[in-house]
C-alpha cells in the first residue's frame, strides 16, 4: 500500500508540473504570435521583465528545498513543484509588470510619452 501511495504522489506531482509548464508555454506562444509580449522603454526595465520568469523558478525551487527540509515531503517532488509554482508566479509577475505604466516622481502616470495626471 505504501508503494502505491508513493507512486501516486510522484505521478501527481509530474502531472501538476506538466500542466503548469504547458499553460505558461502556450500563453507565451500566444502572446508572441499576437505581438503582445511585454515591452519596456528602458533597458534595465526590459531586463527585469525578461528575468521575472526564471527568477520565479529559482525562488520556487529554493522554497521547495526549504519546505522539504522542515516537513515530511521528499526533496525531489518539493523541488519540482516549487519550480513549477515559481514558474506560474513568475509568469503572473511578467504579465502584471508588463502592463504597468511608469510612475513619474510627482505621482502621475506616463502613458506613451504623455503625462496623465
Amino acid at each position: 500500500m505504501d508503494l502505491a501511495v508513493e507512486i501516486w504522489r510522484i505521478l501527481l506531482s509530474v502531472v501538476i508540473v506538466g500542466v503548469i509548464a504547458i499553460f505558461v508555454i502556450l500563453r507565451m506562444n500566444h502572446k508572441y504570435n499576437k505581438g503582445n509580449l511585454g515591452k519596456k522603454k528602458s533597458k534595465s526595465d526590459q531586463n527585469l521583465l525578461d528575468s521575472l520568469i526564471p527568477l520565479g523558478m529559482m525562488i520556487g525551487c529554493a522554497l521547495g528545498v526549504l519546505i522539504s527540509l522542515y516537513s515530511k515531503v521528499s526533496l525531489l517532488p518539493a523541488i519540482s513543484l516549487g519550480g513549477a509554482i515559481g514558474l506560474l508566479f513568475g509568469y503572473f509577475a511578467y504579465e502584471i509588470y508588463g502592463k504597468m505604466k511608469k510612475v513619474i516622481s510627482d505621482g502621475t502616470f506616463s502613458e506613451e510619452g504623455k503625462v496623465v495626471g
